[in-house]
C-alpha cells in the first residue's frame, strides 16, 4: 500500500521532477481473488473512481509462479476492456516485487540491516524467493514486508533495477501513463492524477 505510491512518484520525479503526481488511495486486492471472473474489473472500477476522468489505472502484482509475458497481456486486455475510458498498464513484478531490490542490490549496500558489500544474484527475477534472500543477507532481525519493502522503495536505484526486464517494463508503463495523462491536461503544471 505504501510501496507502489512511492515507487510511481519516484519513477515520476525521475522521468519530470517538476510534475506533481497526486496517488489516490490504492485499491488492493490478493493475486488469487484478482484473477477471478470479474475482480479485476471490479477493482478497476474502484482504481477509476479514486482517480476520476483525468487519471489511469495501473495494476502492480507478483507474478509468482506465472509468466508475466502470458499473464500481464491477458490481465491488461480485460481491464482495458473495464476502463476503456482511462488510460491503463499491468505491470507483473516476474516472481516478486523485491526481486527488483535484488537487481539493483549494489544501491542497498549498508541500508536496512543489508552488508555492505552485498552484490546482486545472477538472473535476479529467476529467484523464486526474493524475500527470502533479503532475509538471509540482513545482519539482524527478519525481513518483514510492512516494513522493509516501503523504505527499499524509497531506496533502490531506478536504472540499476531496469536490469530486470519486469521493472524496466514497470518503469516504461508507468513513464508511459504519465505521458498520456500530462497530455489530456490544459496546463503540463497541473497535478495528475494516477492510479
Amino acid at each position: 500500500m505504501e510501496s507502489v505510491p512511492a515507487l510511481i512518484r519516484r519513477i515520476a520525479h525521475d522521468w519530470d521532477p517538476q510534475l506533481l503526481v497526486v496517488i489516490p488511495h490504492p485499491v488492493r486486492i490478493t493475486k488469487s481473488k484478482l484473477l477471478k471472473t470479474g475482480e479485476l474489473e471490479r477493482a478497476a472500477g474502484l482504481a477509476a473512481l479514486n482517480a476520476g476522468n483525468t487519471g489511469g489505472v495501473l495494476v502492480i502484482l507478483d507474478s509468482d509462479d506465472d509468466c508475466p509475458a502470458h499473464l500481464g497481456p491477458e490481465l491488461l486486455t480485460r481491464v482495458r476492456t473495464a476502463r476503456a475510458d482511462l488510460p491503463c498498464a499491468v505491470v507483473l513484478a516476474k516472481r516478486e516485487f523485491e526481486s527488483w531490490f535484488l537487481a539493483s542490490a549494489e544501491s542497498l549496500r549498508g541500508y536496512a540491516r543489508l552488508p555492505a558489500d552485498l552484490e546482486p544474484p545472477d538472473h535476479p527475477e529467476e529467484i523464486p524467493g526474493a524475500k527470502e534472500w533479503l532475509r538471509k543477507r540482513m545482519q539482524t532481525g527478519a525481513y518483514a514486508s510492512t516494513v522493509d519493502q516501503p523504505s527499499l522503495t524509497n531506496r533502490f536505484d531506478l536504472t540499476l533495477a531496469r536490469r530486470a526486464d519486469s521493472f524496466d517494463k514497470c518503469y516504461r508503463d508507468i513513464t508511459s501513463l504519465l505521458q498520456v495523462l500530462r497530455a489530456r491536461e490544459l496546463d503540463p503544471g497541473d497535478a495528475v492524477p494516477e492510479l
